[in-house]
């Protein structure tokens, strides 16, 4: 069971979260709050694996709980993508996650699951908006890698859909995208699905 805290000073965010999380078998909400001192006091005590944490909040914003809780506890920042300063900071700071707070509830789930595990997960919003700024592109040529089945895959993380969502869009087995990810992964050097996100907005098998 994974047990997870938010953080998020819009109730109705808040509970939406909440609704969505505990609605999984395998998560478990053990606690909301409103502001960042409860955040980090909350985390302390109850130890949650992942914190799911809004940016801006009364008391301590969502970077100064992500600073004192990244070493400990894995955060996932949930931000309205107001700069590129914040963007940077958090990553800077250790958070493995990142979403805007209009994310599919697959991708809001997807999230928690890949920061228990250890990985991250980015909103390919987040990803373009980085790449935009920061990042250089690959030849489009080494998207012929891929097979047509994976790059269809690829499409559809970056849209940022869960494992579940694709493996419905594609009428596939989840098993099958698991495989066509590892595949991919292998053939891109990507370790994770943030880099299968970013190496796609790069090598243009999406539009940035």
């Amino acid at each position: 069971m994974i047990s997870v805290l938010i953080a998020e000073d819009q109730a109705m965010v808040r509970a939406g979260f909440r609704l969505i999380l505990e609605a999984q078998p395998d998560v478990e909400v053990v606690a909301d709050v409103a502001d960042g001192v409860s955040a980090v006091q909350r985390a302390r005590e109850l130890l949650p694996q992942v914190c799911l944490v809004d940016v801006r909040m009364p008391g301590l914003d969502g970077l100064e709980v992500t600073r004192q809780l990244a070493p400990h506890t894995r955060v996932v920042v949930v931000t309205t993508f107001d700069s590129d300063e914040v963007l940077q900071r958090a990553l800077d700071l250790g958070a493995c996650g990142f979403l805007t707070k209009d994310a599919s509830p697959g991708l809001l789930v997807e999230a928690v699951r890949s920061a228990a595990r250890g990985e991250a997960l980015v909103s390919p919003q987040v990803v373009s908006r980085v790449l935009r700024r920061s990042a250089s592109p690959v030849p489009t040529s080494d998207a012929d890698v891929l097979t047509p089945r994976e790059l269809e895959v690829v499409r559809h993380v970056a849209r940022g859909l869960s494992n579940n969502e694709i493996a419905s869009a594609m009428r596939i087995s989840l098993s099958s995208v698991k495989t066509h990810l590892a595949s991919v992964q292998g053939k891109v050097g990507a370790r994770n699905r943030v880099e299968i996100v970013t190496w796609a907005f790069r090598a243009r098998v999406v539009a940035g």
